[in-house]
């Protein structure tokens, strides 16, 4: 296991308890524990775990990881489904992007296209796309929020509200049979459904590791959305409910 995937596999395994013993980790993942300190000393210095006597703790721990910890969640996955997402977007075309952590990897790779109209409130989005192929980027104004670099708040809403586009991409915290798609942040569903009456593809970006997953806020009725984009074929009886509702799956390569 090379190292960045060690990382990974550390941070997969402090999400249940948000903390583990040195010694833990290293018998779960078979290493040393001399090697474990400095796959955590690395992690430490991307300010995505803290180091305590003998153990680690992953920073921000709670119902939802932070943006950091989720970028390097199942990066394999999110990049396929970028690429995936990238095939549904033509040159020319007008994009919203929000804050998610897929949505960042459809920016990347988005780097493809040309002469895109893009907005978003994410800066993630906006520094990958801002001065590439002809783009013209469209950032939402008002507070950045410190943990993912998102605009929020009445400013924000009033300026993506300016905009009709033709292809808007959200992200998910989950994805239910009954409830559909699903986010932790009511400011974030505030945002996705403003962006649902201004957009003609409503694409939903999410791996696997959504389906089962529970959060409390839906963002809408799962009619509303025209596709979803992921890694796995979802479950049976998420399935049904996706053709039943005219949401278009696409499972990426």
């Amino acid at each position: 296991m090379l190292s960045s995937q060690r990382e990974r596999a550390i941070l997969e395994l402090l999400q249940d308890h948000g903390s583990a013993r040195v010694e833990a980790l290293a018998n779960r993942l078979g290493v040393t524990d001399e090697t474990i300190r400095r796959n955590l000393k690395r992690l430490e210095a991307q300010g995505l775990v803290t180091r305590v006597h003998g153990g680690v703790v992953l920073k921000d721990w709670g119902p939802e990881a932070s943006f950091a910890q989720r970028m390097v969640q199942n990066p394999g996955a999110k990049r396929r489904i970028a690429q995936a997402v990238a095939g549904l977007v033509p040159d020319g075309a007008s994009v919203f992007l929000d804050v998610g952590s897929t949505t960042a990897y459809v920016a990347q790779a988005l780097r493809i296209r040309r002469d895109l109209l893009v907005v978003t409130n994410s800066l993630a989005v906006a520094q990958a796309l801002t001065g590439v192929n002809g783009n013209r980027v469209f950032m939402a104004g008002g507070e950045l929020r410190s943990h993912d670099g998102g605009a929020f708040g009445a400013e924000a809403l009033a300026f993506v509200q300016q905009f009709r586009v033709s292809h808007a991409v959200f992200s998910v915290a989950a994805i239910d049979p009954r409830d559909g798609f699903l986010l932790q942040d009511l400011r974030e569903a505030e945002f996705s459904r403003a962006l649902l009456d201004r957009a003609e593809t409503r694409i939903v970006a999410a791996d696997a590791s959504k389906f089962g997953r529970t959060a409390p806020i839906a963002i809408g009725p799962t009619g509303r959305f025209t596709h979803l984009v992921t890694d796995q074929p979802p479950p049976p009886p998420l399935a049904e409910a996706l053709e039943s509702a005219g949401v278009a799956l696409v499972l990426a390569d």
